[in-house]
C-alpha cells in the first residue's frame, strides 16, 4: 500500500493531464498540493520541509523557468522586428529537389539548432512546412520529433546542467555538465537515427523510408557523433548548436556532391520577397550569431570565463539546509539569451511600439509555461525530502516518529521487482515523466534520484564505482526517454496545431507517434543493457 500511495503523485497528475485534459501548469498546482497533503499525512513530512523543500525546488528549476521566459521574449522580439519572417523566408528555399534532404534540413539540422539557441521549432517550422507543400499532419508532427534526441542539448545545455547538479545533490560528488554529458551523447547517434528514420516514416510510409534511408543515417550519425565529440571536447552546452549547423553543412555538401539544386527560389510569396528587402539575413539572425559568441566565450575553458562564472562567481544559495546550490547566474544559458536579445534590439531599430508589443506578448505567453516548469521542480523536491523533520541544528533528518521517503519506498519496490531489468524499465518511466511534466529537464529532477536509489538497491554488492556508473546511466537513459516525450507531448503539438490554424489535430497526431515514441524508447533501454555490459 505505501508504494501505491508514493506512486500515486505521478498517476494523478497523468489522469488529470489524460483523462481530465487539464493543461500542464494546472495538472502540476493540484499535483502539488495533493504531493504535499500525502507527504503531511501519510509519510510524515513537517510543514518546514514541505514549504522549504518546494521553494528549494522553484530555485533550481531557474535554469528552464527563466530560460522560458527569456527565450520567448527573445522569440517575441524577432517576430515584431521581421526577423523571424526573414528566417522563415530563408529556410523554404533549402533543398526543394530531394524530399529527405529538405526534411532532415529543415527539422533536425535547422530544428536542433533553433532548439538549442532557446527558440521553439514547433513555433516557428509548421508555417514552412506547409509552405513548402506537406500536409497539415506532417507540419505539425516533424517539427516537435525532429529535435527529440538532441532535446538533451536544448537550451544550451540545460537538461545536462541540471542534470550535474541533480546528481550532484543526490551523490554528494562534484559534477560538471562535461562529467555526464558523454551519458547522454553515447546514445546520441543510434536515437538521431531512428528519430530520422521514424521522420522519413511519417512523410511517407515504408516507401519513403526506402528512398531516403541513407539521408536519414547521415543525418543521424552526424549529429550522434557530433554530440559525441563535443562531450569529449568538454563543450556539452554547445552540442546541440554544433550539431545543429554540422547536419545543415553535411546535407548541403551531399546536394553538391550529388548534383541537386541547394537553393531554390521559386516556393518564394510576395510577402517572403518584401521580408528579404527589408533586413539582411545576418541581421535577422542577430541575436543567435551573439548567443553562439557568448556560449563560446563563457564555456570554453581556455579563454578564462568558464572558471570565473561556473567557479569563482558560483553563487552558492542555501535553502535546504546544508545542502547549498549553486545559481552561476552570470553563467547560466537564460542570461545571455537575454543580453544578446537586448544587444540585437538597436540593430533591429525597433520603435517603441515593437517593443511594447512583444513585452505584452511575452507576458502573455510566457508565465504558465514557466510556472510549469518550476512545479514540476517543487514536486520532485518534496518527493525527495518526504519523511523528513527539522533536526537538531536544523539540518533536515527522517522522522523518528513513523517518517518514511516516498522515493525510497518507491525504490525498494521497483528493485524488487524488476531487479536487474530496471535499467531497462527507466527509459520508459522518463517517457512518463516527459509527457506529464513537458519537459525533459523537468523529467529529470522528478526521477532521478528515484533511478539512483533503485541502482543501489538492485545492485547491491558491486563496487561503489560501478554503482555510480551504472546510476548516471540509467538516469541518463530516462532523462532521454522524457526528451523523446516531445513527439506525444499534447502542450507541444497543440502549441505546433495552433500556429497553422489546426486546433484538434494533435489527437491525431499523438495516436501516430505514440507508436514510434514507444520503439524509440524501446531503442534506448536496449542500449542501456548494451552500456551496462559494455563497460
Amino acid at each position: 500500500m505505501s508504494v501505491l500511495f508514493a506512486v500515486s503523485p505521478v498517476l494523478v497528475i497523468f489522469l488529470l493531464m489524460t483523462w481530465g485534459k487539464r493543461p500542464a501548469d494546472v495538472a502540476g498546482a493540484i499535483g502539488w498540493v495533493y504531493t504535499a497533503v500525502l507527504a503531511l499525512l501519510v509519510f510524515r513530512t513537517s510543514w518546514e520541509v514541505v514549504l522549504v523543500g518546494s521553494l528549494a525546488g522553484i530555485v533550481a528549476s531557474f535554469p528552464i523557468s527563466l530560460m522560458v521566459v527569456t527565450s520567448i521574449f527573445q522569440i517575441n522580439v524577432m517576430e515584431e522586428a521581421g526577423a523571424i519572417r526573414r528566417l522563415a523566408a530563408f529556410m523554404k528555399t533549402l533543398a526543394s529537389d530531394h524530399r529527405a534532404v529538405q526534411v532532415m534540413l529543415v527539422n533536425v539540422g535547422i530544428g536542433t539548432l533553433l532548439a538549442a539557441l532557446g527558440a521553439t521549432p514547433v513555433s516557428i517550422l509548421p508555417p514552412i512546412m506547409l509552405a513548402l507543400g506537406y500536409g497539415a499532419f506532417v507540419a505539425v508532427a516533424l517539427p516537435a520529433i525532429g529535435y527529440d534526441a538532441l532535446c538533451t542539448y536544448a537550451l544550451l545545455g540545460v537538461p545536462v546542467v541540471v542534470f550535474a547538479d541533480v546528481a550532484k545533490g543526490i551523490t554528494g560528488h562534484e559534477f560538471a555538465p562535461a562529467d555526464v554529458g558523454l551519458y547522454f551523447a553515447r546514445y546520441m547517434p543510434v536515437v538521431t537515427s531512428l528519430i530520422a528514420l521514424s521522420m522519413l516514416w511519417l512523410v511517407g510510409g515504408w516507401r519513403e523510408v526506402r528512398r531516403g534511408w541513407y539521408v536519414a543515417l547521415l543525418t543521424g550519425l552526424t549529429a550522434g557523433f557530433v554530440a559525441i565529440g563535443m562531450n569529449v571536447g568538454g563543450l556539452p552546452t554547445m552540442t546541440g548548436i554544433v550539431a545543429g549547423i554540422a547536419v545543415v553543412a553535411v546535407l548541403l555538401l551531399f546536394l553538391r556532391l550529388t548534383g541537386r539544386r541547394v537553393v531554390d527560389r521559386t516556393p518564394l510569396t510576395d510577402d517572403d520577397l518584401a521580408s528579404e528587402r527589408s533586413m539582411g539575413l545576418g541581421r535577422a539572425a542577430l541575436p543567435w550569431i551573439l548567443l553562439v559568441v557568448f556560449s563560446v566565450l563563457t564555456n570554453y575553458d581556455r579563454i578564462g570565463l568558464y572558471r570565473i562564472f561556473f567557479e569563482r562567481l558560483s553563487m552558492p544559495l542555501e535553502i535546504v539546509p546544508g545542502r547549498p546550490d549553486k545559481l552561476r547566474m552570470l553563467w547560466q544559458a537564460y542570461t545571455w539569451v537575454l543580453v544578446a536579445t537586448l544587444v540585437a534590439i538597436p540593430f533591429y531599430r525597433m520603435g517603441g511600439a515593437g517593443l511594447r508589443a512583444a513585452a505584452r506578448k511575452t507576458w502573455k505567453r510566457a508565465p504558465r509555461p514557466a510556472f510549469a516548469a518550476a512545479v514540476y521542480f517543487a514536486i520532485a523536491f518534496v518527493l525527495n525530502h518526504s519523511g523528513k523533520v527539522p533536526g537538531s541544528g536544523g539540518a533536515w533528518a527522517m522522522n523518528p516518529d513513523g517518517g518514511s521517503n516516498m522515493v525510497q519506498v518507491v525504490a525498494e519496490g521497483s528493485a524488487a521487482l524488476f531487479r536487474g531489468a530496471y535499467a531497462g524499465v527507466a527509459a520508459f518511466l522518463g517517457l512518463l515523466g516527459g509527457f506529464i511534466s513537458g519537459s525533459e529537464t523537468s523529467s529529470i529532477a522528478m526521477l532521478t534520484k528515484l533511478h539512483f536509489e533503485t541502482v543501489r538497491l538492485a545492485f547491491a554488492g558491486a563496487t561503489p564505482e560501478r554503482i555510480l556508473s551504472a546510476s548516471l546511466l540509467v538516469a541518463a537513459a530516462s532523462a532521454i526517454g522524457g526528451g523523446l516525450a516531445s513527439v506525444i507531448s499534447p502542450a507541444k503539438l497543440q502549441n505546433a496545431a495552433a500556429v497553422i490554424d489546426r486546433i484538434g489535430l494533435e489527437g491525431k497526431v499523438i495516436r501516430s507517434t505514440a507508436v514510434v515514441a514507444a520503439i524509440m524508447v524501446l531503442g534506448v533501454a536496449l542500449l542501456t543493457f548494451v552500456f551496462l555490459a559494455w563497460f
